[in-house]
């Protein structure tokens, strides 16, 4: 039996938060609507924290509050009342990487815990050691740093360490780019990123037409971004590294997603930390996450430094097959009528999957389906429809159903 490392999602609004607990975090992060950086992602009012709060104690899990930005003058005015807030609400610990924002929650906001953002580039023990010295609990860690690096961490200074294993790597050095200041004037560090780096670009000479060029030489738009990070065959060389915290990226991503990465990572890491002598890596965990992936996925810089192949360019090698089609609200063991909200359009006649936690997984065709008040319909095609749908299995609520992309429905008879 290995100590288990927390399992720490998104959140980016009240509903991702019960799913990702729901789906077997142990923790979840959320944005405030100040001092964060993902000014897009929802975020959460007080009142919206003290809901989130209270459901996720009351579940075992925690919530940390994202409030890292970089800080310009007159940008910290109210913090000291807002981390204040912060711990009274019960929040369990905040992230920030600012050293001003930092003091002031040391200082003013006493018994809340601080948690070092990957945003300060935290990559040697060194590093480590002075930011505990200063009062952190916990060092989540540049992105850029090595598994080799990790291990010598943890031999060297007794504070706990994040990582990220799943989602999204900015191509930039810890995520401090200037690229969308300079082409929107939206600062990335401050919570306004355009995401240029996943804009499509193309090389030609000055005077030449772009489309005419790249269509001489027959060439694919290029992007300045990577690849999307994936742990999830490499858990006990993290859990062996004395990681305390695996962390999910994606405040943006939708329900589906989170609920889908959560799922996995739960699996691998109970199975790992119950028994790592016999642990093996059921290739259904990696199938299931592709289910979910936007993009292609790699290691980071975990194992050594990335080369080409781990950027984005050209068309994609690999694309996923399934797409977010309903949300279980209430399930009816008597009629075995589902109620969902649908997301995506389905028809009578498809193939869809339904999964919930525990790594639950059923396909089925759909033979019946109604609105509320019982009409038979042919197809959900109205953005978010309450409708119900015959299942073959008892579900429960909150489960996910799916359909691949691009199968046409069959004609039944």
């Amino acid at each position: 039996m290995k100590r288990r490392p927390e399992l720490l999602a998104p959140a980016g609004n009240l509903e991702k938060l019960k799913m990702a607990i729901h789906y077997g975090a142990d923790a979840v992060y959320i944005g405030g609507q100040q001092f964060g950086l993902r000014s897009r992602a929802g975020n959460f009012s007080y009142d919206e924290m003290r809901e989130g709060v209270a459901f996720a104690h009351a579940n075992g899990a925690k919530v940390y509050v994202a409030a890292n930005m970089v800080t310009h003058e007159g940008d910290i005015e109210g913090a000291g009342d807002f981390f204040r807030t912060l711990r009274d609400i019960g929040i369990d610990a905040v992230i920030v990487s600012d050293p001003a924002m930092i003091e002031t929650c040391l200082t003013e906001a006493d018994g809340l815990p601080v948690h070092l953002s990957t945003q300060a580039s935290a990559t040697n023990y060194e590093t480590l050691r002075f930011w505990k010295e200063e009062g952190l609990e916990r060092i989540v860690l540049a992105r850029e740093v090595s598994m080799d690096e990790i291990v010598k961490m943890k031999q060297e200074v007794d504070v706990e360490i994040e990582t990220f294993v799943h989602g999204a790597m900015c191509i930039s050095y810890s995520g401090r780019c200037t690229l969308s200041n300079h082409m929107t004037l939206r600062d990335a560090n401050r919570g306004g990123c355009a995401q240029s780096c996943r804009w499509k670009y193309g090389f030609f000479e000055e005077g030449d037409l772009l489309t005419e060029e790249m269509e001489a030489r027959d060439e694919e738009p290029f992007s300045m971004s990577s690849v999307d990070l994936s742990m999830v065959r490499h858990i006990p060389d993290l859990v062996e590294a004395g990681v305390d915290s695996l962390k999910i990226e994606g405040r943006m991503k939708s329900i589906h997603y989170v609920a889908t990465v959560c799922n996995v990572y739960r699996q691998v890491i109970d199975a790992y930390c119950e028994d790592p002598e016999h642990f093996v890596f059921d290739p259904a965990w990696e199938e299931e996450i592709w289910k979910a992936a936007q993009r292609e996925l790699a290691t980071g810089f975990y194992y050594g430094i990335p080369t080409e192949k781990e950027q984005l360019f050209g068309k994609p090698r690999s694309i996923p097959q399934f797409a977010f089609a309903a949300r279980v609200i209430s399930y009816d063991p008597v009629t075995s009528m589902a109620t969902l909200e649908q997301r995506n359009h389905f028809s009578i006649g498809e193939e869809v999957e339904f999964f919930g936690p525990g790594f639950v997984r059923f396909s089925q065709v759909i033979e019946t389906m109604e609105d509320v008040d019982g009409h038979l319909l042919e197809s959900a095609n109205q953005a978010m429809m309450t409708i119900r749908v015959k299942v073959d299995r008892p579900v429960a609520t909150d489960y996910i159903m799916r359909k691949r992309k691009g199968v046409r429905a069959r004609t039944l008879v």
